[in-house]
């Protein structure tokens, strides 16, 4: 056991664990969602928490079925029906059945809901404001340009995955 995990071995590990670029992506996000999630509670969302506004970002302005905010979201139905109760409660959304499908249940912001996304959309440009502070506008580009690059190469793949 000593051999598999000497000393030198276990340092070189452990930096490249804190170097791997998606622990960073996933740094960054983490540190960013959290400063959003304090800015709206300055902006008076309070009762917000961070699982709140990841249920929040994935409902379309016309409406979303939960269903679909669950899979955009990556978590079970259930857990986002649990998250859409939690923001009902807080006066973020309301349900209501689905035209299309009466089976079916749509999530629609209510008009706090509606100050949420005004209130976000200045906070996103505040917070890129503060990262084009450290990495300058045309860094800040590049760096959008290489993780819609990255994002765009995985949607062709998982396209061509999905064909064969």
């Amino acid at each position: 056991m000593d051999e598999i995990r000497s000393r030198g071995d276990a340092e070189r590990l452990a930096e490249m664990r804190q170097q791997y670029i998606g622990r960073l992506l996933y740094r960054v996000y983490r540190t960013s969602s959290e400063l959003a999630t304090a800015k709206l509670h300055e902006r008076g969302h309070t009762g917000l928490s961070l699982a709140n506004t990841t249920a929040l970002i994935h409902l379309d302005v016309e409406g979303t079925r939960i269903n679909v905010l669950a899979e955009r979201a990556g978590m079970t139905k259930q857990s986002m029906g649990q998250l859409v109760a939690e923001l009902e409660s807080l006066g973020y959304v309301t349900r209501s059945p689905d035209p299309a499908d009466r089976r079916a249940t749509l999530v629609h912001f209510t008009d706090s809901g509606w100050r949420f996304l005004r209130d976000s959309a200045a906070i996103k440009r505040e917070i890129e404001g503060e990262f084009a502070a450290i990495l300058g506008e045309d860094g800040l580009a590049s760096l959008r340009a290489s993780l819609e690059r990255l994002l765009a190469a995985e949607h062709a793949e998982g396209e061509v995955n999905r064909r064969e």
